[in-house]
């Protein structure tokens, strides 16, 4: 069973950067495509980015595209998702996901995370 954990989160004004982590204990790194979702207050959660095995190939939502950047250590276990130009709207629980293949991870995640808070106020 692979287990996902989320660190990085925080509070930052708008316009501001972060990076979370998320590191995956038991299973190989690279076994899995990985992918970052998030929920924000009152809505369903979204996909945000998404990495194949080899950190090869990327997706990203239309809202994050040009923003965020998602990559991978497989080395170390761990995927990152550097947020730049943070937007109030960004606030949300984002969670980590690993998944058999870059689609599926993006669309139907195997296992999940249990999210770190993302919280974007001046």
């Amino acid at each position: 069973q692979v287990q996902l954990e989320e660190a990085g989160g925080g509070l930052v004004q708008p316009g501001d950067s972060l990076r979370l982590s998320c590191a995956q204990s038991r299973g190989t790194s690279g076994g899995y495509a990985k992918g970052w979702f998030r929920q924000r207050p009152g809505k369903e959660r979204e996909f945000v980015a998404a990495i194949n095995r080899s950190g090869t190939n990327t997706i990203y939502a239309d809202s994050v595209k040009g923003r965020f950047t998602i990559s991978r250590d497989n080395s170390k276990d761990m995927m990152y998702l550097q947020m730049d130009r943070l937007k109030p709207d960004d606030t949300a629980v984002y969670l980590c996901a690993a998944g058999n293949t870059l689609m599926l991870v993006a669309r139907t995640p195997r296992f999940w995370g249990q999210g770190t808070q993302v919280t974007v106020s001046s």
